[in-house]
Order: structure tokens, then sequence, then C-alpha cells
């Protein structure tokens, strides 16, 4: 009874770490020919600005567009990197708050360049048979 709700939570709180780092407004997704590593790395992942104690509760890993640049970096050496590469912080940047939003983003535009939740997605309609 009590080891069951602590692990469900931990799951749900992976889950949504996982979810927010991957899926939000201004994320970068490219075909093959447009691919970088770099890029996608930086673009593709989200860095979630986390106040101090859920970045220590979280072991930095709302760094992650850092950690998808350079895995090998310990979770403890994250914030150096920060310090030391500053305009690494705004470099898909989410914050708390925007994190929230970014649950409804569900489908990538094309045209865009960026998701979309379903009520924003272009999608032709079909003539409603009788």
């Amino acid at each position: 009874l009590v080891h069951l709700p602590i692990a469900v939570l931990a799951g749900a709180v992976g889950v949504w770490l996982f979810y927010v780092q991957h899926q939000f407004e201004k994320t970068r997704w490219a075909r093959d020919p447009d691919w970088s590593f770099q890029e996608t790395a930086l673009y593709g992942s989200s860095y979630y600005d986390l106040p101090a104690p859920l970045r220590w509760m979280t072991a930095n890993i709302g760094i992650h567009h850092v950690h998808h640049l350079a895995s090998r970096i310990p979770f403890y050496r994250l914030p150096e990197v920060l310090k030391d590469y500053p305009h690494l912080r705004s470099v898909s940047r989410v914050t708390l708050k925007e994190s929230l939003h970014g649950a409804r983003l569900a489908l990538w535009d094309e045209e865009r360049q960026r998701l979309v939740p379903f009520e924003h997605a272009n999608v032709p309609t079909a003539p409603v048979r009788a």
C-alpha cells in the first residue's frame, strides 16, 4: 500500500519529464537530408528550466539538450556546462508553466515546422454523407 502510490507517482513524473523534453512547441524535426546531429540535439530536445529543488530531485535531467549533445557529461556537471556556455541557457528553453501548455501538443505541422494541438491541425475535411 505504501510502495505502489510512490512507484506510480515516480513513473508519472518520469513519463512527464520525457514527454516535455521531446514534445514542445518549437522543437525541431528534420528529414534525412536536413538532419544534423548537433542541431537535433540542441533544438530537438528541451532545456527544461526547473526550480532548484526540482533540478536536484531530477538529477539535472532538465538540461536535456546538453545531455543529447554530449551524453558522457555526468548529471552533476551539466549545470557547469550552462555556466561555461551561457548561450545554451536560451536554446530550446521551456519553463514549468510553458510545459503545462505543451501537454496539448500532439501533431507535427510541416508548414509551420512546429508541434500543434489537434484543433490547429490543417486537415482537409471530407464532405459529410447523409
